[in-house]
């Protein structure tokens, strides 16, 4: 009969005094540490509607729709934790860096439907007054003004939000109500154009 090494016999002596090494889960909630990877969540006043989580997501687990609504656009983004490898992509893309970002909130298991494994957030379009197609959710584009400061006034649509946040010009942040397809005129380059009728304006006028 072979004797205990010393040191398997001090291990045990440390875990008859400190107690056992295993947690007391689900006893007693478990701690996770401060870079742990769990449930990723959307922060909907940080979120911009960006889209940018969706398409590095390498599981499909963040998906998105643009739905047209009386008077207004939306686009709905979902992420779907049955489907989440928890890999940070999503955070690590972020345009806002606080939009998307993995909680330490690991139990997630549920007994219910996978329908309940999921968030959704929606956030308002801004569309184009003339084609009436989308150009980027309201907040993408207050986010974008706000962060280029003085250089908004290059472009027409951003200088119409930023005047817009300062109660200097009147913006709508719901869905424009596009006017018949004419040929743009001159005053219609201080309009919130997409980019494809904002060329059409420029070299029309």
């Amino acid at each position: 009969m072979r004797y205990p090494k010393l040191r398997e016999l001090v291990e045990a002596i440390k875990a008859v005094i400190k107690g056992p090494y295993t947690s007391s889960f689900p006893y007693k909630p478990h701690k996770p540490f401060s870079a742990f990877r769990g449930r990723t969540e959307f922060h909907e006043k940080d979120c911009v509607g960006c889209t940018a989580c969706a398409q590095v997501c390498p599981s499909g687990a963040i998906t998105f729709r643009d739905e047209p609504a009386a008077g207004k656009a939306k686009r709905v983004l979902t992420v779907r934790w049955d489907l989440c490898i928890f890999c940070g992509n999503c955070q690590a893309n972020c345009l806002t860096a606080k939009g998307i970002m993995l909680s330490n909130d690991f139990d997630i298991s549920t007994t219910g439907k996978r329908v309940e494994l999921r968030q959704t957030i929606e956030k308002e379009l801004v569309l184009c007054e003339c084609c009436g197609e989308t150009i980027a959710p309201y907040d993408q584009i207050v986010w974008t003004a706000n962060k280029l400061g003085p250089l908004v006034f290059s472009n027409a649509s951003l200088m119409l939000f930023y005047l817009g946040r300062m109660s200097l010009a009147e913006t709508d942040s719901g869905m424009q109500i596009p006017r018949d397809k004419k040929e743009l005129k001159r005053n219609d380059r201080i309009k919130i154009l997409c980019p494809k009728c904002r060329r059409e304006a420029v070299i029309r006028s």
